[in-house]
């Protein structure tokens, strides 16, 4: 079976933290009862989803009221955007967006438009960043929300949150984050006022998502009323995969400094050594590593179909991304790369596990040029 080392493609879910492991077999035990309720195995349940509920709220800059747990980041992300807009259409229906934000982000924009709102695509440049300045130009009076991920799951980029908070909180517009791919990995800031995250991001289990809502952020559930999560998720969590995605979370804040060194180091390497490797290639994104994530490069290359190359990358023990990663369909070209411009053909992306070292990343560079290499041969483009 393929070990860990072998696995690339941490930006769309990590391996399962051995805290978090360790934590869901004793809230299965202990976590079981309803802890909305007042007798003695309802209060321990209570007191674990507290817990849970304070951990993550140190993590992200928050207080443990403002946090939520949703089934997932989609969930969140669509709650957060629907949620913000429902509550502030007094103020308007303009709904500000990148153009590289998650494809879940993008969908609850295509429902608000739906419903008669209105949205404007902010552009990137190419390496896949927002010009701040660009971004508060299209701020209106009418703008119901602002919306802008932290850090890109396909090309690494490192959003300007900062500066764009400012202005919008300069006009009195909430800012969504989507910091799906920080929260555990950067340290935490406090310039949002809504944010979303997806515990298998960060070691969790899959199926806790976070929702988090600043007090005195106006927002509606666009679901139907329940007192579950401050009326804000329907339904009960699953206490069990919240504590141990709390667990994982935990534990990464204590390891999250060292491991971004390491992995940032292992990514430099990638986007040096693949260029110098393999003839037409384009590694994409940020070339200062203070500008993008850790541990994700993407690259395209030339003459190549990205789902074939990440077939036999997939026989040679390696798991990467190619297309849309943020699609269920791996042939739906990125909307990602197609807004900065670049070549949306014959992309991969690699996110380094936790546990990733020098020499699988050596082993990866050794199997890649062969494959890439036959590749073009089987399609006539190896003399071009």
């Amino acid at each position: 079976m393929r070990g860990v080392s072998g696995y690339f493609d941490a930006a769309t879910a990590t391996p399962l933290h051995p805290a978090a492991r360790q934590a869901l077999a004793a809230a299965l035990e202990d976590g079981w009862a309803d802890p909305d309720r007042l007798y003695r195995e309802g209060r321990r349940a209570r007191l674990l989803l507290d817990s849970a509920r304070e951990a993550v709220a140190a993590e992200i800059g928050g207080r443990p009221d403002e946090v939520s747990f949703t089934p997932s980041g989609t969930v969140a992300n669509h709650l957060a955007v629907l949620g913000a807009l429902a509550a502030r259409r007094r103020v308007g229906r303009h709904l500000v967006v990148s153009a590289v934000e998650h494809s879940t982000v993008l969908a609850a924009a295509r429902r608000h438009e739906d419903d008669g709102g209105e949205t404007t695509t902010v552009r990137v440049n190419p390496r896949g960043r927002v010009d701040p300045a660009a971004y508060a130009g299209v701020l209106r009076a009418d703008t119901a929300l602002a919306s802008l991920q932290s850090g890109n799951h396909e090309v690494a980029t490192l959003q300007p949150v900062g500066e764009v908070w400012a202005a919008c909180r300069e006009r009195g517009i909430p800012l969504h984050v989507d910091a799906a791919q920080t929260v555990g990995r950067l340290p935490s800031y406090e310039d949002w006022d809504l944010l979303t995250a997806s515990a298998r991001k960060w070691g969790g289990p899959a199926g806790v998502g976070v929702l988090a809502v600043r007090t005195g952020v106006r927002w509606r559930s666009p679901l139907p009323e329940d007192e579950h999560e401050a009326g804000r998720m329907p339904g009960p969590v699953s206490l069990p995969l919240v504590v141990a995605a709390a667990a994982a979370l935990r534990a990464r804040a204590e390891t999250a400094p060292a491991l971004a060194r390491r992995q940032a180091a292992l990514v430099e390497r990638l986007r040096a050594e693949l260029p110098r490797r393999i003839a037409d290639v384009e590694v994409l994104g940020p070339d200062d590593p203070q500008d993008r994530l850790p541990h994700v490069v993407a690259f395209s290359c030339l003459y190549v179909a990205g789902e074939a190359l990440a077939t036999e990358l997939d026989k040679a023990g390696f798991s990467v991304s190619s297309g849309s990663s943020c699609s269920s369909s791996a042939l739906t070209p990125s909307h990602v790369l197609a807004a900065m411009g670049a070549l949306t053909h014959g992309n991969v992306r690699v996110s380094l596990a936790d546990d990733a070292t020098e020499a699988d990343v050596e082993q990866f560079l050794r199997a890649l040029d062969p494959i890439v290499r036959e590749l073009r041969q089987r399609s006539g483009a190896s003399d071009l």
